[in-house]
């Protein structure tokens, strides 16, 4: 895969409220675009959860979301979310620094049933959208479509 070009500067657009997420590649730090393994993203409100094992919440400040980590890999991240056709485009900062974009196609049976929820305990986090769920503890994130 080949990095797209850069988007148009200006502020980004807030996460839809209620989505299920395929990664389709990622750039770290200005490299090519790869994907290694799935990754799947849902977000449900302000809750949200990644299947590579982190999940919390998100906020919009008009420009950027981020992503606060409260289960699983500790952290914060930040990016600048535009539609480029029908995919989300990430453009983002770690909290070490190091910059990434990611690529992320929306994936069908989120409205099947309208079933749409976040649920956490004390070492766990559970967001479904549809028919697609992510869980993720102290150790790791889990995706599953029903």
């Amino acid at each position: 895969m080949t990095s797209p070009e850069p988007g148009p500067a200006g502020p980004g657009v807030p996460v839809p409220e209620r989505g299920a997420w395929l990664r389709r590649g990622i750039s770290r730090n200005g490299g090519p675009l790869v994907e290694d393994r799935e990754v799947v993203w849902l977000q449900a409100g302000s809750y949200y959860a990644d299947s590579r094992g982190f999940a919390g919440t998100t906020s919009f400040d008009g420009s950027q979301v981020h992503f606060h980590h409260l289960t699983g890999e500790p952290g914060e991240d930040a990016g600048t979310f535009r539609w480029e056709g029908g995919n989300l485009v990430e453009r983002g900062t770690n909290a070490d620094g190091s910059t990434f974009l990611e690529i992320w196609t929306p994936l069908p049976g989120t409205d099947e049933d309208g079933t749409c929820g976040s649920w956490s305990g004390p070492d766990h986090h559970v967001v479904r959208v549809g028919r697609h769920v992510v869980h993720v503890d102290s150790r790791t994130g889990t995706y599953w479509r029903l």
